[in-house]
C-alpha cells in the first residue's frame, strides 16, 4: 500500500495533470482528490486527473481498481456528501445531491451501463423518450416522438429503425438505442461501460465508427473496458487505476498494451496464459446426434446433429461467432434449454438424460452461465448463501441448517479462489465483476462436479483477474475435472483449449486438436467455409 501511495503522489507532482500553460477551459472535466469510502473498503483515494474537451479518455484498471464507483460519482449516481473531493465541469464544481441521476443528465453527462436499462416490449423511440415523451394538450404526441427519434438516429448516423421493437434488435443494436437515449438530451459527456462485452466484431466495428463521428461533433467521451486492443484503436489518453488510486495517465500513442498491463495489475506479466500441465485420461462423456428446438422461434432449429465427447483432465474449448449455438448447446446438455430434445449423452458409458439443472448436478455437471448477473447469482444475497446455494443439502438435515460447517466450508472455497470481500456476509452485488465470476465458481466447486461448462468464464474481466481463472481452469483440469469452456475470444480459446469444437449456424463445422489450430481455420470453420484446410 505504501508503494501504491507513493505512486499516486508521484502522479500529482507530475505534469500528467497538464503544464500550468495550458488553457483551464480545454478541460471539460477535472477530478481533484476523490475518496470514496464503502463499509470495510475504501474504493477510491485521492483520485485526481483531467479530461480534456473532445476527447475519447480510455479507463482502465482491474476488477475493483475503482473504475464504476468513480462514473458512478460523475453520472450522479452517488451524491457530493458521500464522497471526499472536488470535481470541476467546465471549470464549475458540480455538487449533485441525492438521487441525482437527472441533474447529471441536465448538465450534460450521461453514462451507458453494460446492463442495458431498456423496455423490450416498447419502440426504439418510446425508449429514446421514456419518460421524457413530448406532449400537446395534456397527451402523448406520437407524431412529435417518433419525429425526433428518427431525427436523432439521423443526425447521428445510428442505423437503427425509430418504430422497432427493441425485442427484436441484437444486442448491438440495442446499444445504439441506449447511446441514442443518451445523446437525445443534448449529451457533452457520455460514459460508456464495458459496451463491447456483447458486441459482435462487426457491431463493435460500428460502433468505433460512432464515436468517432460524436468525437468529430465535440462530444466527450469516457470509454471503460476490459479489452485493451479497443482502447489503442479509439482513445486519446488512458487513465489507469489499481486499488483505487490513480497509478498513472498517458497518451494512447506514447504506451503499448504490455505496459498498460503492467500498471494494472503492479507487475509484468510475460506470459498471457500459464504453462499446462495436463494428463488427458478416459473418455467421460459423449454426445451423440443431439438438436434441439429454438426455444424462441418456432420451428427453427437451435442446435443440429452435434457429436462429440469429452475426456477427464481436457478442456474442450467451443468457439463461433455470435448466435452459432454455443450457450444453447451447453445448456442443451445442462437441461435448460431445449424441451424438444433429440440425440444420445453417455455420462461413463452410461446412457443418461436431463431435462433440469437439479438432474445434471446429482450427475455431477456445474454450469458458469454466460450471464453471472441473470442467472449465475442472487445479487441481493449474501456471498456465503451464493456459494452455498446448490450444495445447501451438505448442511442440512429436516430441521435445520448447520451454519458453522456452511460457513466454514463457503470460507475454504472463498479463501482458495481469492475472493476480495471484507466479509462472506456482504451482498454479492457489492462484489466487482471478476470477484462475483470467482462466486459462481466456487459454489459450483463445492459441488465437486466431474464436468464443469464455462460459458464466456471471463467476460467482462480485467486481465489480472483472467490468469487467475485460467490457472485456475489449469488445476481443476489437472485434478481430473472434464470441462467445456466457451470463449468468444479466439485467443483465449486457443491459448487454453486441448482441442477446439467449432460452431456455425447451429452445426459442429470442425473439431481441432490445439496442435492444428489456428486462428484462420477456427474463423473459416466459424463462418462455414468448407476447405479450412488450405487457408
Amino acid at each position: 500500500m505504501v508503494y501504491s501511495i507513493f505512486i499516486s503522489e508521484n502522479c500529482k507532482k507530475s505534469n500528467l495533470y497538464g503544464s500550468n500553460n495550458i488553457l483551464k477551459d480545454e478541460y471539460i472535466l477535472r477530478i481533484e482528490n476523490v475518496t470514496k469510502d464503502f463499509p470495510g473498503i475504501r474504493a477510491l483515494s485521492n483520485v485526481s486527473f483531467k479530461i480534456k474537451k473532445g476527447d475519447i479518455h480510455g479507463l482502465c484498471g482491474e476488477n475493483g481498481a475503482g473504475k464504476s464507483t468513480l462514473v458512478k460519482i460523475l453520472a450522479g449516481v452517488y451524491p457530493h456528501n458521500t464522497y471526499e473531493g472536488k470535481i470541476y465541469f467546465n471549470d464549475e464544481e458540480i455538487k449533485f445531491t441525492r438521487f441525482s441521476v437527472r441533474q447529471a443528465i441536465e448538465k450534460g453527462i450521461a453514462i451507458v451501463y453494460q446492463e442495458l436499462a431498456l423496455i423490450p416490449e416498447m419502440t426504439v423511440g418510446e425508449n429514446i423518450f421514456l419518460g421524457r415523451e413530448p406532449e400537446h394538450k395534456g397527451t402523448i404526441s406520437w407524431d412529435r416522438l417518433f419525429s425526433d427519434a428518427k431525427e436523432i438516429l439521423k443526425k447521428y448516423k445510428l442505423n437503427i429503425p425509430f418504430a422497432a421493437k427493441v425485442s427484436a434488435l441484437s444486442v448491438g443494436k440495442q446499444q445504439m438505442v441506449e447511446i441514442a437515449k443518451a445523446l437525445s438530451q443534448e449529451v457533452k459527456v457520455l460514459i460508456l461501460d464495458e459496451p463491447t462485452s456483447a458486441l459482435t466484431d462487426a457491431e463493435i466495428k460500428s460502433l468505433m465508427e460512432i464515436l468517432k463521428y460524436l468525437k468529430h461533433n465535440g462530444v466527450t467521451c469516457i470509454y471503460i473496458s476490459h479489452k485493451l486492443e479497443e482502447f489503442f484503436r479509439i482513445t486519446d489518453n488512458i487513465t489507469v487505476l489499481r486499488d483505487g488510486l490513480v497509478v498513472n495517465t498517458v497518451k494512447t500513442a506514447d504506451t503499448t498494451e504490455e505496459k498498460v498491463i503492467a500498471m494494472m495489475v503492479g507487475r509484468e506479466m510475460k506470459e498471457r496464459f500459464p504453462v499446462r500441465n495436463r494428463k488427458i485420461g478416459e473418455k467421460i462423456l459423449e454426445v451423440k446426434e443431439l438438436s434441439t428446438q429454438d426455444i424462441l422461434s418456432q420451428g427453427k432449429i437451435a442446435i443440429k446433429n452435434i457429436t462429440f465427447d469429452l475426456k477427464k483432465g481436457e478442456v474442450l474449448g467451443i468457439a463461433g461467432l455470435m448466435g452459432s449455438g454455443r450457450s444453447e448447446l451447453v445448456t442443451t446438455i445442462f437441461g435448460e434449454y431445449g424441451k424438444h430434445v433429440t440425440g444420445e449423452i453417455f455420462l461413463e458409458g452410461r446412457p443418461i438424460k436431463i431435462s433440469s439443472a437439479r438432474e445434471a448436478v446429482n450427475y455431477g455437471i456445474g454450469l458458469v452461465p454466460e450471464d453471472r448477473k441473470k442467472m449465475g447469482l442472487v445479487l441481493m444475497q449474501a456471498i456465503y448463501k451464493n456459494i452455498s446455494l446448490p450444495n445447501i443439502r451438505k448442511f442440512s438435515n429436516a430441521l435445520s441448517i448447520d451454519k458453522h460447517k456452511e460457513l466454514n466450508e463457503c470460507r475454504k472455497y472463498a479463501d482458495s479462489l481469492n475472493i476480495k470481500t471484507p466479509s462472506l456476509f456482504a451482498i454479492t452485488e457489492s462484489l466487482s465483476g471478476g470477484n462475483q465470476q470467482k462466486v459462481v465458481i466456487a459454489k459450483w466447486l463445492m459441488s465437486t462436479p466431474k464436468i464443469l461448462i464455462l460459458d464466456d468464464p471471463t467476460r467482462g474481466i480485467d486481465v489480472g483477474t483472467k490468469y487467475e481463472i485460467y490457472k485456475l481452469i489449469n488445476q481443476l483440469a489437472e485434478d481430473g475435472i472434464a470441462i467445456i469452456m466457451i470463449s468468444s475470444e479466439l485467443e483465449e480459446i486457443l491459448g487454453m483449449s486441448d482441442r477446439i469444437l467449432v460452431m456455425h449456424e447451429g452445426k459442429c463445422t470442425g473439431i481441432l486438436e490445439q496442435k492444428e489450430a489456428t486462428q484462420e481455420k477456427v474463423m473459416a470453420l466459424a463462418t462455414g467455409t468448407k476447405n479450412y484446410s488450405e487457408v
